[in-house]
């Protein structure tokens, strides 16, 4: 059996707008800064960061998987309304998101705890061994999980309606685009382009990544609503 091409779209677009995600991004130029910083090689900054950016990639896998199994074992009668649930979190999420485009630092915002963001600050400066960046990407994905994971739990709810061996590799198609930019990153860095120069990129485009993000997620929450109350059959 074919993989479904509206549920092909759907992941695409939401893995490649998810994927500018700041807080992995800035977590990365920080830690290749460092690198950089320490007289590092290419090889070694390169062999650091792809662990880094590999550590995100499973995380992110086994938080997907095990999503997807939890879902599988609830009642299809729950797990209706429980979609419905996720449809109508995943709209306040964008709406968030819209919010903070237009007014940011006011009220709740969907964004690490500064606590959090604080230590991982602090660990991409001192840990930069091969165990280390492994751990610091984990933790770094976990922790961002639940703050900007919504486009994710969005597709994870409509995958998890029909979940086959394609409907896996759709999954693990999500994580490789989720992990793109960050590979592109490390490769424009390692290749020469000043780090001063992403860093600008990342800032410049921050409040259009919150505006995108919000957008889609608006449009994912009234998908999973159609979905959940049968309106549109994805098979």
């Amino acid at each position: 059996m074919g993989i479904d091409l509206p549920t092909l779209s759907v992941v695409l677009i939401s893995a490649a707008i998810d994927s500018i995600n700041p807080c992995a991004i800035g977590v990365l130029i920080l830690m290749v800064s460092v690198l950089l910083g320490n007289k590092k090689s290419v090889g070694r900054m390169l062999g650091l960061g792809g662990l880094y950016i590999f550590a995100i990639f499973i995380t992110y896998l086994l938080a997907g998987l095990g999503l997807i199994f939890f879902l599988k074992s609830i009642p299809i009668v729950v797990a209706e309304y429980l979609s419905l649930a996720v449809g109508a979190l995943v709209i306040f999420a964008g709406l968030l998101e819209i919010k903070d485009f237009f007014w940011y630092g006011r009220g709740f915002s969907l964004q690490i705890p500064g606590r959090l963001a604080q230590k991982i600050h602090e660990w991409s400066s001192s840990k930069t061994t091969v165990a280390g960046v492994m751990f610091l990407g984990a933790f770094v994905a976990g922790v961002e999980l639940p703050c900007t994971g919504a486009p994710y739990l969005a597709i994870i709810t409509i995958l998890s309606i029909n979940f086959n061996f394609q409907a896996f590799l759709l999954l693990v198609l999500y994580n490789v685009i989720f992990v793109a930019p960050l590979i592109i990153i490390l490769l424009i860095v390692a290749g020469g382009a000043k780090l001063s120069s992403v860093k600008k990129w990342k800032e410049d485009n921050k409040g259009r990544m919150r505006l995108f993000m919000g957008l889609l997620l608006i449009a994912l929450g009234w998908l999973l609503i159609l979905i959940a109350n049968g309106t549109i059959n994805f098979g």
